[in-house]
């Protein structure tokens, strides 16, 4: 018995036509996206002769720094936003130069895009805002935006030797300095597969559609017909999910430039996902969230961002279950896929002083000992690889966060287009149309039209 799905009364240009709307109306206007980002330099000058006193390149007298003020706004919340105002603090207190930082939260990235628009408009931007990257290019396309690349490299103030190479190049692929990250994975219960048969993870499409379907032949064996629905993959159509599983499935949705969400890769990704629900190996909750149904053992994968691990665990906690499970990339046809996203630190056009006294920020903030506490607070992935050395208690208590983070070399990011921020949620919309209308494989070909057309009115609005 398959679960049912939530009727619509919809079309799907209805659908994806009002969801374009709506994220239209919601964020700010921009001029033209796709504008590329300046290439990284090398994190310090390496000659074979060094001089044993470093000078600045940059065109600033050290002493003007003394007493800059900086305003800095973010987006986070919560745990991470006090965290955040305490390591501001931290910096206010004891960087040599006396320079002052001061933060303002806006909560979401909608609500800091708006503020930022109504800055603009009134002539009065921030020095520096922690933002997401379709986010810094719309800015950056006004002209709004500093060029990081020469702050990285200088000898005097830029990172230490050996910092830029060790932050992974995935997160090099943005408009700025990343400032935080974070993928999609698949939740895996590894006991539960090994008594389906299985001894490790899926690594391939095929292999997972086994392992699904396996799951799902096991509750068709019972004698209740209840639970036939179960099983398998719990279907996520968040974008960065719906985006993981394409590039998994050899299909993209840009060529760098344009959005190409109409070719027979990326129908082959939607056919797949959506093979996997005709045949009993997927299946739909109408659950808050996938995780009490994961530790029960209702699904043998669901998916969820690396900060659902500490969730998760206390899902299995309160199911008494003492089941193994591990995140895992999404399997591929020529290899894995995970896909990091997250916000970087972006510099707003200002005098060189405050450009600067900005830039000691940020470089402050990456320093490993923050980024240890910034993942022991967000459990996100870390900035640094050195972190990993300094957090061994962490990963000791989290083997699941562990695990998850010796896949970075596999990572890779999103679009960087300023529209990006709109077509994404098309990515989303589409494949939740498909499923809630449980719409048959010879019927997705228009939805991809559809995703389209909307896309590229997007990207012209841009």
């Amino acid at each position: 018995m398959k679960f049912p799905s939530r009727s619509l009364t919809l079309s799907l240009p209805a659908v994806l036509g009002l969801l374009a709307a709506l994220i239209l109306s919601a964020c700010a206007p921009s001029t033209p996206s796709a504008v590329s980002t300046s290439s990284l330099p090398p994190a310090a000058a390496e000659t074979s002769t060094p001089s044993p006193i470093p000078l600045p390149t940059l065109s600033v007298d050290p002493a003007s720094l003394r007493g800059v003020s900086l305003h800095v706004w973010h987006a986070f919340g919560g745990e991470t936003a006090q965290l955040f105002e305490e390591h501001a603090a931290l910096f206010n207190a004891y960087n040599e130069w006396g320079i002052i930082v001061t933060p303002s939260g806006y909560g979401d990235y909608l609500t800091l895009a708006e503020a930022m628009q109504s800055a603009i408009e009134a002539g009065g931007t921030p020095h520096l805002v922690v933002a997401l990257p379709e986010q810094a290019l719309a800015w950056q396309s006004l002209g709004l935006t500093a060029d990081i690349a020469p702050y990285l490299g200088d000898p005097a103030y830029g990172l230490e030797s050996g910092a830029a190479e060790d932050i992974p190049a995935a997160f090099w692929t943005q408009a700025g300095f990343p400032a935080q990250r974070s993928a999609r994975y698949l939740f895996y219960n590894k006991t539960w597969a090994q008594e389906l048969g299985f001894s490790a993870p899926p690594q391939t499409p095929d292999e997972f559609r086994q392992q699904a379907c396996a799951a799902n032949a096991a509750f068709r064996a019972d004698a209740d017909p209840q639970n036939d629905g179960y099983g398998g993959w719990i279907v996520d159509t968040h974008w960065q999910t719906t985006y993981s599983w394409v590039l998994a499935l050899g299909g993209e949705v840009t060529d760098g430039n344009a959005y190409q969400f109409r070719t027979d890769p990326n129908l082959a990704a939607l056919e797949f996902l959506k093979g996997l629900y005709d045949d009993a190996c997927a299946w739909l909750t109408t659950a808050d969230t996938p995780f009490a149904a994961f530790a029960e053992r209702k699904a043998l994968f669901v998916t969820g961002d690396l900060g659902d691990a500490p969730l998760t665990d206390l899902a299995m906690q309160n199911a008494a279950s003492s089941d193994e499970w591990t995140l895992i990339p999404f399997p591929g046809v020529e290899g894995e896929a995970l896909v990091a996203y997250g916000p970087d630190y972006i510099i707003l056009r200002s005098s060189d002083v405050e450009q600067l006294a900005a830039w000691l920020f940020i470089r402050w903030m990456a320093a490993p000992e923050r980024q240890a506490r910034w993942v022991e607070t967000t459990d996100l992935l870390p900035l640094r690889a050195s972190v990993l050395e300094m957090i061994a208690p962490y990963r000791a208590a989290a083997p699941q966060w562990d695990e998850a983070v010796s896949y970075l070399p596999l990572a890779q990011g999103t679009p960087q287009l300023a529209s990006w921020g709109q077509a994404r949620y098309l990515l989303e919309d589409g494949l939740n149309f498909i499923f809630q209308a449980d719409l048959p494989l010879e019927g997705l070909p228009p939805v991809l039209d559809e995703m389209q057309s909307m896309a590229e009115e997007l990207s012209a609005g841009q």
